[in-house]
């Protein structure tokens, strides 16, 4: 039996949150390192990956990342990372899966949505001939010098999450690694408590399977269908677009309401106009499309609020002038702000 996998990134796709980013530069805070030098020439800052809308790219990432490790004091930083991890580190995903019937169904949960997180490894979970399961890891050639630190962090994560779930008692059969033992090995077990084999196959978690059986006490189906509910929006709004597309949206989101044109944008980018425009043009868009689609997102977070006025609303987006924001919200969604805000059997004709 093979379980159902998560990922399926293309290197230049900025899909990726920024969790991880985060987690490294509040590593980097707990020993005075200043992070700054690591984003220089991403067209991504330090302040912007905070941002829960933030997207990057897996060559973004795994960049920063390699940049990022040398400047750490420490030996084994993603184990340091991963071994600080808790069920509020993984969101609604964690959520989703501490309300489930069993740790099985909770596992299930975690690699139908591991996208969610932003992972920079794809985690799938396979049967052994033993009788026992493996939480097997792989990562793309590309980021073949950054394994150690990929694995120690992903499997960290996933360990300190299932202990959370069922409880400090829960240890793997034993850990695979495909990279030779560095010179902290001992950590590792020290924190897997298990058996740890270098040099293997595989990077791999096995585990005794009657940890599937396990219920929860915790479940609770209304909790359980509403946190999966908003796992599948969240899955569903990772659009695929480029690391071009994502930067732009990164310079409109916070300035929407003094309407920037493509020239502040690209300025801010340090391209030129006809450069930053036939970049967007290689990923399938445009500088219009994209500001319309940040608009439309904010509008539509916005109109949530019943106490703000329709008028208010397209002034935080650039519209100075409110019947110019109707039009173009009807233009941009098929419906006004105020059908926008009524329950779809009450709506009339804009």
């Amino acid at each position: 039996m093979r379980w159902k996998t998560g990922l399926g990134n293309r290197l230049s796709i900025a899909n990726l949150p920024t969790n991880m980013l985060c987690g490294l530069v509040l590593l980097a805070g707990e020993f005075g390192v200043k992070a700054e030098s690591w984003f220089a020439g991403m067209r991504l800052n330090v302040q912007e990956i905070h941002d829960p809308q933030a997207r990057v790219s897996y060559r973004q990432a795994s960049e920063i990342i390699r940049r990022a490790l040398p400047t750490l004091p420490i030996d084994g930083v993603g184990l340091a990372m991963g071994e600080k991890q808790n069920g509020g580190n993984f969101g609604l995903l964690g959520l989703a899966m501490k309300t489930a019937p069993t740790f099985g169904d909770a596992v299930q949960i975690g690699l139908e949505y591991q996208r969610n997180l932003g992972p920079l490894m794809d985690l799938d979970m396979q049967d052994r001939n033993d009788g026992s399961l493996a939480v097997v890891a792989t990562a793309p050639e590309e980021a073949a010098d950054l394994l150690p630190f990929l694995c120690e962090e992903m499997f960290a994560s996933t360990l300190m999450l299932a202990r959370e779930l069922v409880g400090p008692e829960f240890r793997p059969l034993r850990l695979e690694l495909g990279y030779p033992a560095p010179r902290y090995a001992a950590r590792y077990t020290d924190l897997f408590g298990c058996d740890v084999r270098f040099n293997q196959a595989q990077h791999a978690m096995v585990v005794d399977r009657r940890w599937l059986e396990l219920p929860f006490a915790s479940y609770n189906p209304v909790t359980s269908g509403q946190a999966l509910a908003l796992c599948r929006a969240q899955l569903t709004a990772m659009s695929l677009r480029g690391e071009t597309t994502a930067a732009v949206e990164r310079q409109l989101r916070p300035r929407l309401r003094d309407n920037p044109q493509m020239t502040d944008v690209a300025a801010a980018l340090h391209l030129s106009e006809r450069t930053l425009r036939r970049q967007l043009a290689e990923e399938g868009t445009s500088f219009s499309a994209v500001h319309d689609r940040v608009r439309t997102e904010r509008a539509l977070e916005l109109l949530q609020d019943a106490e703000m006025t329709i008028a208010t609303v397209g002034t935080q987006i650039g519209f100075n002038d409110v019947r110019e924001f109707r039009r173009a919200f009807k233009r941009w969604t098929g419906h006004t702000p105020s059908e926008t805000r009524r329950p779809p059997s009450s709506r009339g004709t804009a």
